[in-house]
């Protein structure tokens, strides 16, 4: 998958938007103003994902494409490499799932805001 289609993804999810809040570089996906996703758009290789951590244990096991996000707590965050041994539906499945752990834990007026929006 590309950095054209993975930002696209990461944007049709209701309420996401980007920043650059670190630098130039690093673009960043959020809903209700929380990251769930971030990749490096001048040396694309991947994109770092939130997960539930005993999942991201068992993907890293299983996948080589797949390791602790660099730079971010690796309990909760993990790194995907593009090109890998990840299938792009796993990744936007991946990428879904870093959405819904974000979403379900913002207040439920933040989530009412976003689901009216």
């Amino acid at each position: 998958m590309f950095l054209d289609e993975l930002r696209e993804f990461c944007l049709s999810r209701k309420g996401a938007t980007e920043h650059f809040p670190f630098d130039q570089n690093t673009l960043v996906f959020k809903v209700g103003n929380k990251m769930f996703a971030l990749m490096d758009v001048e040396h694309f290789e991947g994109i770092a994902l939130k997960c539930d951590p005993e999942y991201a244990q068992i993907l890293r096991a299983e996948y080589s494409a797949i390791s602790g996000a660099f730079h971010m707590n690796k309990v909760h965050w993990n790194s995907v490499e593009i090109g890998g041994d990840v299938d792009d539906q796993l990744l936007r499945q991946l990428i879904q799932d870093s959405y819904n752990l974000v979403f379900d834990n913002l207040t439920k007026k933040i989530k009412n805001e976003i689901e009216v929006g």
